[in-house]
């Protein structure tokens, strides 16, 4: 009799440590595709902070081309000023020479 209470203790303790094993592999699975998920998204973070760091530059370039513009406005303007203020002048002379 205690042999055979032995031997199903023995047995259950076969079954526990076989369903030990068995929760053990399912945890390894479950490990390895939340480590792939995370190496993905991982992947995903460095190529989105690469197209920031694109579109920063791109944006500091376009800043750039404005002010370019700008100033080239400006400087457009200023001489359209003083074409305007020369025209003007000349139409003076030429209205007074008709007097």
């Amino acid at each position: 009799m205690v042999v055979a209470g032995a031997e199903v203790k023995i047995g259950r303790l076969e079954s526990i440590v076989e369903q030990i094993g068995e929760a053990v592999l399912a945890t390894t699975e479950t490990i390895e595709r939340l480590a792939e998920r995370v190496d993905s998204l991982s992947t995903q973070v460095e190529q989105q902070g690469k197209q920031l760091q694109q579109q920063g530059y791109q944006i500091l370039a376009l800043c750039d081309a404005v002010q370019t513009l700008a100033e080239t406005q400006d400087d457009s303007l200023q001489r359209l000023s003083q074409l305007t203020k020369t025209l003007d002048r000349m139409m003076t002379l030429i209205e007074g020479s008709d007097s």
